[in-house]
């Protein structure tokens, strides 16, 4: 069984295209080309470039020695915390703004949860001098202004999602109704494994980087390419499909994603997809999505601004179903207290989304020889309001 993409966008039964007639000729030429330019040597050579000189990758194969003595291990951190913009995500607009200027575009648009991804957008829009679009729900505004002034001072447009939720799969829907209108000038640049295909093959291989780095890492650190296990937290899923990519054909390699449950999964106020989700479409993808009995998309929660997404990537529904994956869901209680611990531990303050990952170790016990690679997604600056509230610091 294959863990990537077939040649229509499919993981198993997730995935593909089920988008409306106007917006075909928008995916239909991303699909005709994504592979292509990717594969060109000048294109690997300006994104290689980038990604050296400006993000400032490989980012770190860190051995975390305090929390490995407390949970008897060896645990490493990925650090894409370390990554320009303090995130992952800057790996994939990278790889989409040359895409885009392959194609002839000319205009930026993008939906963003965390404002995580619209900073890696306005970033690489300034970067290159492109116009830049910001969609983002009302709410996700008003709890993450830091990044909404980052944004705003990079030179984009931050437009606010006024419409069901005026959250993260708001501010997605008001950007594909832009696209629709604006088909031949723009380029959208979807911040995770999800949407119509190409997008989560597309985005998946932009962060694949993170897995390819991990290997020729453990090799230096550890004389093996393969660790025991790959932890990463998941809402859409990039910084996980770029942490398993290079392992899912690897049987040997454990992956576990970790989601977020909210107040609890039955708690009505959650975000834990393969749990509680069935099978649906949301923007243009075949996946699990939480619904209710009669198909209507409910509202998902987590006190991470980045992890409250209904639905999530095929990939990660495929890995789910056919067991290939580990999925276990976090509540805010346990992720909150993991990214304490982390702090204190290691003088590392993560992203709420990354504690996600680290509140595992409470949950699952590994062997001391086990090698435990964690995704260290992003970096906390953007929740220290949410810390502050909730350890009344």
């Amino acid at each position: 069984m294959s863990y990537n993409a077939d040649e229509k966008g499919y993981y198993g039964e997730f995935g593909g295209a089920f988008i409306p007639e106007m917006l075909y000729p928008n995916t239909e030429e991303l699909r005709q080309n994504y592979i292509q330019i990717m594969e060109e040597p000048s294109f690997k050579k300006e994104f290689d470039h980038l990604l050296q000189d400006y993000v400032g990758r490989p980012t770190p194969l860190y051995f975390a020695k305090r929390l490995s003595e407390k949970y008897n291990t060896k645990i490493y951190l990925k650090r894409e915390d370390l990554c320009h913009t303090g995130a992952h995500k800057v790996n994939n607009t990278i790889g989409q703004i040359l895409m885009a200027k392959k194609l002839g575009k000319n205009r930026i648009i993008a939906e963003t949860g965390a404002g995580q991804h619209g900073v890696a957008t306005a970033t690489v829009c300034a970067l290159m001098g492109i116009e830049c679009v910001v969609y983002m729900g009302e709410i996700d505004i008003a709890r993450q202004a830091p990044n909404v002034a980052r944004m705003k001072m990079l030179g984009a447009e931050v437009r606010p999602a006024l419409s069901g939720s005026r959250t993260l799969k708001d501010a997605t829907n008001e950007a594909i109704r832009d696209w629709i209108n604006n088909p031949v000038d723009t380029h959208y640049i979807i911040g995770s494994v999800v949407g119509p295909h190409p997008y989560p093959d597309m985005v998946a291989r932009f962060q694949s980087v993170i897995s390819q780095e991990i290997k020729s890492q453990l090799k230096e650190k550890e004389g093996v390419e393969n660790p025991d296990y790959v932890i990463a937290c998941v809402g859409g899923g990039s910084n996980a499909a770029g942490a398993f990519y290079h392992y899912l054909d690897n049987p040997d390699v454990g992956i576990i994603a970790v989601e977020a449950a909210g107040k609890g999964i039955d708690s009505g106020e959650s975000a834990a997809t393969s749990a509680l989700g069935k099978v649906g479409i949301i923007h243009g993808s075949k996946t699990l999505l939480m619904q209710t009995p009669d198909g209507q998309i409910t509202e998902p929660y987590s006190i991470s601004a980045g992890l409250d997404y209904p639905g999530v990537g095929p990939m990660h529904a495929h890995l789910f179903r056919s067991g290939r994956g580990e999925f276990i869901s976090i509540t805010d209680a346990e992720a909150m207290k993991a990214g304490l611990l982390l702090s204190k531990l290691e003088g590392i303050i993560p992203a709420i989304e990354s504690s996600h990952a680290f509140a595992i170790l409470e949950q699952k016990t590994f062997k001391p020889d086990d090698i435990v690679v964690i995704n260290l997604s992003g970096r906390g600056d953007k929740d220290l309001d949410t810390y502050i509230d909730y350890f009344k610091l």
